[in-house]
């Protein structure tokens, strides 16, 4: 490979990131090594940058979303080849491997966390893709959470419902798509002007999250269906209200939550996700090499919401990060490179 840079979280709260030199790698056994075209923001940056509260070996290197091109491949790796185009989760918040992350022109990528990327999809489009998508199959998948169906193509219809609570979001963008590609009839809430979009990702019917009157407009909807649970892809206050629309709805009374902390009342269960999990069991193999290469490939899975590019290179991580932490509606944060 070529040199290799990164912009570096020098210390506990350092800002702004130093682009600096950055190690080179080689994939091992089921990795690949990926130049990035594209990474995208989640808020999840921002927060380990200013509030450090996740243990990180300093200086560091952030980022998880990253699409780009297969430089090279590890042994026994048959799915990938060099020149490869492809879109993938790098875990190094996991593996505390600084080859792992996302911020740098080369990051090492699982073979169960990446998937093949169409030609007519760009790499900043699909950037947008791996944190969302992994965080929401974590919810509906996992056996310790809904183990809902998993998702096929074509689909197979379950005939039971699935409540996602805020649809327009990064991971609710995916967790619609997820769920109605495992065969569920997904019903969301988003804020009016987004209602089009989640129903363009494919929800039955949306629900304003701010109406005093959501609570029961979503319970009357769900009368005669049979709920496989719920994804609060908001947190905070959404959760109390997820487990109101589920105290009173037909089906399984579990809420997978992006945000842990809050209390259910006795016969709901509520239990925060965290995304990088699928990658030690069957779900990250089962979205990012049985799923998601066809169906990106057959335009039933869309990289969604949209781009906002904050800029190319590394050097515009910061600009990127500072701008997400001012919030997005149905768009997220992307540095071109």
């Amino acid at each position: 490979m070529a040199s290799n840079s990164a912009a570096w979280l020098t210390e506990a709260k350092a800002h702004p990131f130093q682009v600096k030199e950055a190690p080179a790698y080689t994939p091992e056994a089921n990795e690949l090594l990926v130049k990035n075209h594209a990474v995208a923001i989640n808020p999840v940056d921002g927060s380990l940058q200013s509030k450090a509260w996740w243990p990180m070996n300093y200086p560091t290197i952030l980022g998880q979303d990253v699409a780009g091109e297969v430089v090279a491949v590890g042994p026994n790796v048959t799915r990938f080849k060099a020149g490869d185009r492809v879109v993938g989760h790098a875990v190094g918040m996991a593996t505390k491997r600084t080859q792992d992350n996302a911020f740098q022109t080369y990051t090492i990528l699982q073979t169960n966390m990446a998937s093949e990327l169409p030609k007519n999809i760009s790499y900043e489009d699909a950037a947008v893709l791996p944190l969302g998508l992994s965080t929401a199959a974590s919810g509906l998948f996992q056996d310790e959470f809904l183990k809902l169906q998993l998702p096929t193509e074509p689909r197979t219809a379950t005939g039971q419902a699935l409540l996602i609570w805020g649809g327009a979001g990064s991971v609710g963008s995916n967790a619609i798509q997820l769920g109605v590609a495992a065969g569920y009839e997904v019903f969301t809430t988003a804020s009016p002007k987004n209602f089009e979009y989640v129903k363009k990702l494919g929800a039955s019917q949306a629900f304003d999250y701010n109406s005093p009157t959501v609570v029961d407009d979503l319970v009357k909807a769900l009368e005669g269906k049979t709920l496989a649970g719920a994804m609060d892809c908001v947190g905070f206050a959404a959760t109390p209200l997820t487990v109101d629309v589920l105290a009173k709805a037909n089906g399984n009374k579990f809420v997978s939550t992006v945000k842990g902390g809050f209390q259910p009342p006795e016969g709901i269960t509520v239990k925060s996700v965290f995304g990088t999990t699928i990658k030690d069991n069957h779900v990250g193999k089962a979205v990012y090499e049985h799923f998601l290469p066809k169906a990106l490939a057959a335009g039933s899975f869309i990289p969604a919401p949209s781009p906002l590019i904050a800029g190319s290179g590394l050097e515009n991580v910061q600009a990127a990060i500072d701008l997400q932490a001012k919030g997005t509606s149905a768009q997220k944060v992307v540095v071109t490179l």
